[in-house]
């Protein structure tokens, strides 16, 4: 069994397709209630039940979660953080650049659309 984590602790979590740093803000039974505080890997584009397909009935735009906003995490998808914090929107940035990046390497037409989806977002993220 694994080890609970506690209120206070800085943590990584998995939501959806999104990574991110955050704090434990609340202990469930199953999910621990995180405040964003810093993203690692952005979403990915499109819709969740049909990853990397172009051809859904709606292609989703998919935002990172915004700086301290909180969300429930499986404890599954928790782990302990032990590194620095970089701040939101430098990690943001990081993030969506190399998601950009994959993308552009990527010839499918899941990539073409998502990266239409990521020229959105970095527009309102940076504006």
């Amino acid at each position: 069994m694994r080890e609970e984590l506690l209120i206070g602790e800085i943590v990584t979590g998995i939501y959806k397709t999104g990574k991110y740093i955050g704090e434990i803000t609340n202990v469930r039974q199953e999910h621990y209630l995180v405040k964003v505080k810093a993203v690692m890997k952005h979403p990915l584009q499109g819709d969740l039940h049909m990853p990397k397909e172009a051809e859904v009935p709606l292609f989703h735009e998919r935002r990172a979660l915004a700086e301290h906003e909180q969300t429930n995490i499986p404890k599954s998808m928790v782990r302990k953080y032990e590194g620095s914090i970089p701040s939101y929107h430098e990690s943001l940035s990081t993030a969506v650049a190399e998601l950009e990046n994959d993308l552009k390497e990527d010839a499918r037409p899941w990539a073409k659309m998502s990266l239409e989806k990521i020229l959105l977002l970095k527009a309102d993220y940076f504006k």
